[in-house]
């Protein structure tokens, strides 16, 4: 079996006995005769459960788990008592005790007891790693003045029940705000449960919001819970939350209004202790005005708004963020950490990004692929982004949307001398005399810019 258990107890016969019938049974048994014994083992020993007394003198026992359960927080404590009470084995698992279990002991109950204690304790330890993997994965990388207001942002909605409307472009990392926000909430150790709104079919969207009732429409062979009954007491993210149609928005505002709900088929009130964050990639006013999404959930959305920027409008934290990436990406490819070279980052950040941090992502990821050495060059960056799709509108909007004036320029020439290059076929020297330019010129602008013959194609 392998799994060690750390029994404390001041009587030598009883850590002896135990020692015995654990060990016949294939545990590791460590010992200790007294509270600071023991978490003097625990400092420098692995365990995987803990068999505690409750009577020792000095540092009692209810004393250690409490001491226990700072160092070791994850470990389950079995309290064991000659002379057990209701009022200690309460106070006992108040304070973090697994179970609680009186002399003379069961053998036969204490073996299916530990089981279980190092079972749970693996799951709850196992939970703690899946999480941690989770809050890496989703995390916010840039130190930009846009992202700093966006952080403060969510320093001041989080620990509120607010709703939250999160806006911005596809791509931008709109679902990493809403878990950042609920991060920072008290709902933190509840469930943060996501649905895409745009990739669920108008007919089965209600039943996966709400869940349905066996029977209530074709194929529907069993009850299932919906998204709010499993985010109860957490966070429900509503992602392209401007998808969902009439009818959905009508059953979402009144959850929002009446705090229940119903299955789909049943009639039972079902609470809704939920807090909603919701995102769109759409201009919601404008919806609302075309008659596209109701007034009255928009204002029930948009208590707290949070926008997303663009990943052009915040070009400073590109290096940051790719190479977060590369280590990421070369950790799960099993691949030496490699480096940007100057002339590659400087290509990087002469990109447009219409995908934003979805695409610089991908792009990474094939960089990281195709480069063999121990750095990404300058030729690869330029032979993986002529691959990408070109989006001729969004560098103009992107113009308009910068705050900075030189990206805003930056922005506003590589549209304009790529359309002039592609109505002369990508001929600099016509180019150049059309524009009152020489070709040295228009060379240096195309390389800064990042402008190729391929990527200028349609």
């Amino acid at each position: 079996m392998g799994y060690s258990v750390l029994v404390i107890d001041d009587e030598a016969n009883i850590r002896k006995t135990l020692k015995g019938v654990l060990s016949d049974d294939g545990y590791q048994v460590l010992q200790a005769g007294d509270g600071p014994q023991g978490l003097e083992v625990l400092s420098r020993s692995f365990v995987d459960a803990v068999l505690l007394d409750v009577w020792m003198p000095g540092l009692d026992g209810l004393e250690t788990l409490k001491r226990i359960r700072e160092v070791s927080p994850f470990v389950p404590v079995i309290m064991i008592s000659g002379h057990g009470t209701i009022d200690t084995a309460v106070k006992a698992v108040k304070m973090g005790a697994f179970d609680f279990i009186e002399k003379p002991i069961s053998l036969t109950k204490l073996l299916i007891i530990l089981s279980r204690a190092i079972e749970q304790g693996e799951l709850r330890l196992e939970n703690v790693v899946l999480k941690e993997q989770v809050e890496k994965k989703y995390r916010l990388v840039g130190e930009s003045e846009a992202m700093g207001r966006v952080r403060a942002e969510i320093a001041a909605a989080g620990p509120t029940n607010a709703s939250v409307l999160v806006a911005g472009e596809n791509g931008s990392g709109k679902e990493i705000v809403a878990r950042e926000i609920h991060r920072h909430s008290r709902r933190a150790d509840r469930p943060f449960v996501a649905v895409n709104c745009a990739a669920i079919p108008d007919e089965l969207i209600e039943s996966e919001l709400f869940g349905h009732e066996k029977g209530a429409f074709t194929g529907a062979t069993g009850r299932r819970r919906g998204r709010f009954e499993l985010a109860e007491k957490g966070t429900l993210f509503l992602d392209e939350v401007g998808d969902m149609s009439p009818r959905t928005q009508a059953k979402i505002l009144r959850v929002l209004e009446e705090k229940q709900f119903e299955r789909v088929g049943g009639g039972e009130k079902i609470r809704a202790d939920v807090r909603i964050i919701a995102a769109t990639n759409r201009n919601l006013p404008k919806e609302v005005e075309a008659g596209r999404f109701r007034d009255d959930l928009y204002f029930r959305l948009n208590v707290f708004p949070i926008l997303v920027p663009a990943l052009r409008n915040r070009k400073g934290d590109i290096p940051e963020i790719a190479e977060y990436f590369v280590g990421e990406i070369c950790t799960e490819h099993g691949k030496e950490k490699k480096k940007f070279s100057r002339g590659a980052m400087e290509r990087m950040l002469a990109h447009a990004w219409p995908g934003n941090v979805r695409e610089l992502r991908n792009v990474v990821e094939r960089l990281v692929i195709l480069s063999a050495g121990p750095s990404i060059e300058e030729e690869t960056v330029q032979r993986v982004l002529a691959a990408e799709p070109a989006r001729a509108e969004t560098t103009t909007l992107g113009a308009l949307d910068q705050e900075n004036f030189r990206e805003a320029v930056l922005a506003f020439e590589k549209e304009y001398l790529t359309r002039k290059l592609r109505e002369n076929e990508f001929n600099v020297s016509r180019t150049a005399e059309k524009l009152g330019l020489d070709r040295t010129s228009i060379h240096r602008k195309m390389k800064q810019l990042g402008i190729t013959p391929e990527s200028g194609r349609r």
